[in-house]
């Protein structure tokens, strides 16, 4: 049998940066905090807070005071900065530049907007990238997860798009067909193309990857919004994909009189974890 992992799968650069942030503190100091899961993979998160991370919530944060805390790379609103320096709090700012540029972007937006201009962010709702973009426009902006969410614009009024950065680039341009069809002639619609191509370029490799393998075994966490994505790429391609959060979940019979296996994750996927997932395969294996 052949077991291969997918070598472009794995953390992108964001996660590496706040999960390096959080390792340096880690080592000088026996606690950190950090403003929600620091990525969506509930084993590298237990594995840090092993270490002496500390994962609160928004809640949290305001009862805390004159400690340090890490923001992970999906970013955070102007409210949840202004919470820290009120507090006497050390913000370590582990936010992704992509999606800091993004944030940029939308304020500059919003400090600028026309009277009555609507700006609409194709996203997760209450997703924490989205949260921290919402909030550069005060919670004005308008965020909608696909077609049928646009309903809630109004097309005789000027529209700007923008994406979360982990969404698909063709479902974002779906939004652009939709807007540009339902809205009024004298209406001003302009789009800006946020999405990280870090992400969307995994797409046709992973693809490719999952074609190449009788069964493949996606590694990813529960809530990772671009895990449930890709997963769902190579699924489209290979109906034998199964997604798993760890090595336990393998069902033997997955992989019962199988050549070839291929397992890959998420940005938010360690190797060490994929690597796990490999070795728990060579177990189950008759002469493993």
């Amino acid at each position: 049998m052949r077991v291969e992992i997918d070598q472009a799968s794995g953390f992108c650069n964001g996660v590496v940066t706040a999960i390096r942030k959080a390792e340096q503190e880690l080592d000088s100091s026996n606690r950190l905090y950090c403003l929600g899961d620091i990525v969506h993979n509930s084993d590298e998160v237990e594995r840090l807070c092993s270490r002496g991370l500390v994962t609160i919530t928004h809640d949290d944060l305001h009862s805390l005071h004159g400690v340090k805390v890490l923001l992970r790379a999906h970013g955070e609103p102007p409210s949840t900065y202004a919470t820290a320096k009120a507090n006497d709090i050390d913000i370590i700012d582990a936010t992704c530049p992509v999606v800091l540029h993004l944030q940029k972007r939308i304020r500059e937006s919003y400090d600028r907007r026309s009277p009555g201009q609507q700006i609409v962010i194709y996203g997760k709702r209450g997703h924490a990238e989205v949260n921290g973009l919402v909030g550069q426009t005060d919670g004005e902006a308008v965020v909608v997860e696909d077609v049928a969410g646009l309903d809630r614009l109004d097309f005789n009024r000027d529209i700007i798009l923008y994406s979360q950065t982990t969404k698909s680039v063709h479902g974002f341009h779906e939004m652009i067909r939709e807007i540009e069809r339902r809205k009024s002639p004298d209406t001003r619609f302009e789009y800006v193309d946020t999405i990280c191509r870090q992400v969307a370029n995994r797409v046709p490799q992973l693809r490719a990857f999952a074609a190449e393998h009788e069964v493949i075994l996606f590694v990813s966490g529960r809530k990772s919004s671009n895990g449930r994505f890709l997963y769902g790429e190579c699924h489209d391609v290979n109906p034998m994909t199964y997604f798993i959060s760890n090595p336990d979940e393998i069902q033997p019979d997955w992989i019962s009189e199988v050549e070839s296996i291929g397992i890959c994750g998420a940005t938010s996927t360690p190797r060490w974890l994929m690597e796990q997932v490999r070795d728990r395969i060579n177990q189950l294996q008759p002469n493993g």
